[in-house]
Order: C-alpha cells, then sequence, then structure tokens
C-alpha cells in the first residue's frame, strides 16, 4: 500500500509517516508538504520520502497522488489568529486547496482520511459537542474548515470517494511548534516552564478544552488507512474529557515539580468558550480505543521538549476497527 500524508512534515503529519512507515502492508509512506509550519528535520531518518509541494498547485499534487492507495489530508493554514489576519490566505489553503486534492483523489480513487476541527462546533453550546449539532463557526479558520470538510463528504456522496473526517480537539504532543504568535497552548505552555519564563494565558484560565494527545490521533488515523475505515458523516477524533487551561498548568507544574508563573491577558476574539467531545461514533468505527491518559501524555511531550523522552513519540496501543456506511 502507498500512502500519502499531506502536511507529512508538520507536527500531526510527523509522527503519523513515522508510524505508519513501521506497519506491515505499507510499502512507502509520502509525505507531501510545502514546509510552511511543517520543517523536514521532523522526519529525519525515518524512511519517509518527503515531496515538497503545494495543495494548491493541481499539477505536482495530481502526480504524487495519482500513485496512492490511501491519502490522509492534514496539510492546512492552521490557526484562528491567522485566519483572522488573513482570511483569504486561510481560505485558499484549506478550501481550495482540499478541492485540488479531492479531484486529485477522485482521479486515482485513493482512500481519503481528511481532517476537520472541532473549531466548526463554534458558538454551539450544547455540551458535549455531538455531530448532529448545528455548526457555528466563530472565525475564517473555523469557517474554511466546515467547507472542506463539507466538500469531502459532498465527493463522498457524488462521486463514491471511500472518505473518512474527523473533527480534530486540541490536539498536543511532540513535533508541534512553539516559539511563534500562533503557537498552541501546551507547548507554548511547556517551552514557557521550561525555559523559567512567564505562561501567557488568553483569557482567565477557566474556559475548557478537550486536550488529545498526539499518539493517540495516530493510532486512530493509521487503523483508519489499515481498515480503509469510511463514514459518510463527520466523526469526531475526542475523548470526552474537558479539562480548564489552569489545570493544565497545574498538571505542568507538578510534573515539573516548580511553581509557574502565569500572566492573564484579554481573551483573543474568536476563540470558543467551552469544548468537549462525544465520542460514541469514534467509538463505534474504532473499538477497543485505548487513548493515553493526560498526564502521560504531558510527560512524554514535556520529556520531548526537555530532549529526555523517547524519539520519535511513543505511540499507544493498536485499536480494532472497522468501516461504517450509514
Amino acid at each position: 500500500m502507498n500512502v500519502v500524508v499531506t502536511g507529512g512534515a508538520g507536527f500531526i503529519g510527523a509522527n503519523l509517516c513515522r508510524a505508519l512507515v513501521d506497519q506491515p502492508g505499507i510499502d512507502r509512506v509520502v509525505a507531501y508538504d510545502n514546509l510552511s509550519t511543517g520543517n523536514a528535520a521532523n522526519l529525519a531518518g525515518a524512511g519517509v520520502e518527503l515531496v515538497v509541494g503545494d495543495i494548491r498547485d493541481q499539477g505536482p499534487l495530481r502526480e504524487v497522488l495519482d500513485r496512492a492507495d490511501a491519502v490522509v489530508h492534514l496539510a492546512a493554514r492552521p490557526s484562528v489568529p491567522r485566519s483572522l489576519a488573513d482570511p483569504f490566505a486561510s481560505h485558499d489553503a484549506n478550501v481550495t486547496g482540499t478541492v485540488n486534492l479531492l479531484e486529485a483523489c477522485r482521479r486515482s480513487g485513493a482512500h481519503l482520511v481528511a481532517a476537520s476541527s472541532s473549531s466548526v462546533y463554534g458558538a454551539t453550546p450544547d455540551l458535549p459537542k455531538h455531530e448532529g449539532l448545528a455548526t457555528r463557526p466563530l472565525s475564517p479558520y473555523a469557517a474554511s474548515k466546515l467547507a472542506a470538510e463539507s466538500y469531502a463528504l459532498a465527493y463522498a456522496a457524488s462521486f463514491g470517494l471511500p472518505t473518512l473526517v474527523l473533527r480534530f480537539f486540541n490536539v498536543y504532543g511532540p513535533f508541534q511548534s512553539t516559539g511563534h504568535a500562533y503557537a498552541a497552548a501546551i507547548p507554548a505552555f511547556v517551552h514557557a516552564a521550561l525555559n523559567g519564563e512567564p505562561l501567557t494565558v488568553q483569557g482567565d484560565g477557566q474556559q475548557t478544552r478537550d486536550f488529545t494527545f498526539v499518539g493517540s490521533v495516530v493510532d486512530v488515523l493509521t487503523q483508519a488507512v489499515l481498515c480503509r475505515v469510511t463514514a459518510d458523516a463527520p466523526v469526531n477524533l475526542a475523548f470526552g474529557e474537558s479539562v480548564s487551561i489552569r489545570q493544565v498548568i497545574e498538571l505542568i507544574g507538578e510534573l515539573l515539580d516548580r511553581d509557574l508563573n502565569v500572566r492573564y491577558e484579554p481573551a483573543r476574539p474568536g476563540d470558543v468558550r467551552h469544548s468537549h467531545g462525544a465520542n460514541d461514533r469514534l467509538r463505534s468505527l474504532f473499538p477497543g480505543l485505548a487513548p493515553i491518559a493526560l498526564a502521560e501524555g504531558l510527560r512524554q511531550t514535556i520529556d520531548w521538549f526537555a530532549g529526555t523522552g523517547p524519539y520519535p513519540v511513543s505511540i499507544g496501543r493498536p485499536v480494532g476497527a472497522r468501516s461504517a456506511m450509514g
């Protein structure tokens, strides 16, 4: 089996590519990445073929996907603040790029696993967020991810493209970038804590998230590829644990055995107050899920940032999977 991972040199992509190359039945893993946020060094020594290219360029994308049996689509322009600064760029990468990819998959017949985002739920007050809820995006980024997942499901319905759309909830772990204005919360916190710097929190810290360790995400993506899992509606990739930002900071302090200096700033426009994902649909497709707990995931993340942990990230136990349409 030949597998292409768009965004394969990025945070989730690098973890996934490293896991896929060790799977029986997978002969070739290609990371397709424009390196705008990914890093070729993330794949060093992994046995992964890196092709530098952009999903907005139809010719090179089609050439790579023509030989693909499966595609995991992780390439995107991430970040709510970045989309507020330049909405068109987010639309171009996340929507137009996805349509280009869908056309290439339709040509090759490749099975597609596509990453969406919990941000599509937006202002919907219901908790936990389940896939039957109406979507109310609060940012251009969220709107672009909703449009991209809608296109993927429309191609499945219109052209029979075998497709699985997964809504990711706040993924964290090794290979996640930090040190820039758009860094996600956990890597920014860990980086600051290890360097004795203040941890900056936008808002009061009582906002909650369903944090998902990258190893658990990789387990699901790997089994989705190997078992050609499909669904005709979006599926939350979450494990049902609602944790506040303050609780995360407390856990980091405990794991490092030190007091942390926390600085609070005004909440950012477009940020969701509470996010907590229902996972009934996920568990029906992937029975036997064994997600890595937050404390253990944070420990592995801290070890990786400190340069003392295993390389690459330790992946959790494999899970069974089955395909379901309807």
